[in-house]
C-alpha cells in the first residue's frame, strides 16, 4: 500500500506493524519513490492562510485522500530564529521526550552533509523501526531525506523535507515548511492513514514550534 503524505511523521508519528527492520540487512529496494533533490519547491500561501499564521495556527496544505493514501503540507510560524528551530529538529536523541509515538532515536552515522538516523515508534498496539538518511542543509535552508537503503526499514519508503526561512515580515521569527511521501508495507492497517493525514501534519510542526520557542524564551 502506498501512502503519500506531507507531514516526519514518519519520522514522527505513524505506528505500524513492525518485525522486519534489520540493521544488518539492505532494504529490498533502492527508492520506489522520487526524493527531493537540491532546495525544495517553493508553496504560494493565500491570504486565509497567512491570517491563520498570523493567528499561531498551522496551515495544512489540502490532503488528497483515497485507498493507497494522500498527499499534504505543514506551514508554520516559529517565534524564534532559524539556528533554534533547526537545533530542535536535528536533537533526535530528544525525540522520546517531545514526539509522539517515538521511543527510540538514535544516530549512528554522520558523513558531510548526511545524518543517518534510527527511528522506532510504538503505539495504538503497533510498531516499528526504520532507517533515515539525511540531507543535512542549513546553510540553505533545507533538509531532505530518504530512507538508508543500506538497512531494512519496517517502512517500504520514505522521502521528504523541513524548508526553514526567516519569518517575511517578523524579525527573529522563522517558517517552517514540512512535507513526507511514504510507502507502506501492506500489513498497514487502514485506519493508520486516518491518523497520518489528519492529526501527522499539525503533530509534526507543532512540536517544533513548541520547543524551539521554549528555548527563545529562556
Amino acid at each position: 500500500m502506498r501512502l503519500s503524505i506531507a507531514i516526519l511523521l514518519l519520522a514522527l508519528i505513524l505506528p505500524t506493524v513492525a518485525g522486519a527492520a534489520d540493521a544488518t540487512q539492505p532494504h529490498e529496494h533502492r527508492g520506489v519513490l522520487t526524493p527531493y533533490a537540491g532546495t525544495p519547491p517553493a508553496i504560494e500561501l493565500s491570504e486565509a492562510d497567512l491570517a491563520r499564521l498570523e493567528k499561531g495556527k498551522p496551515v495544512m496544505v489540502p490532503v488528497q485522500e483515497g485507498d493507497t493514501g494522500g498527499r499534504g503540507m505543514a506551514v508554520q510560524d516559529v517565534a524564534a530564529a532559524p539556528h533554534v528551530v533547526w537545533g530542535r529538529i536535528v536533537s533526535y536523541d530528544r525525540y522520546p521526550d517531545w514526539v509522539k509515538y517515538v521511543d527510540e532515536c538514535e544516530t549512528y552515522e554522520k558523513q558531510g552533509h548526511h545524518i543517518k538516523t534510527r527511528f522506532q515508534l510504538s503505539g495504538l498496539g503497533f510498531s516499528y523501526e526504520y532507517y533515515i538518511d539525511h540531507v543535512y542543509r542549513p546553510d540553505r535552508g533545507y533538509m531532505t531525506w530518504t530512507l538508508d537503503y543500506d538497512r531494512q526499514s519496517d517502512l517500504d519508503d520514505s522521502v521528504g523535507y523541513w524548508f526553514v526561512e526567516p519569518h517575511p515580515s517578523k524579525q527573529g521569527w522563522t517558517r517552517v515548511y514540512y512535507s513526507v511521501e511514504l510507502a507502506l508495507k501492506k500489513q498497514m492497517p487502514e485506519f493508520i492513514i486516518e491518523i497520518a493525514t489528519k492529526k501527522g501534519l499539525k503533530e509534526a510542526t507543532g512540536w517544533v514550534k513548541r520547543e524551539a520557542e521554549k528555548v527563545a524564551a529562556d
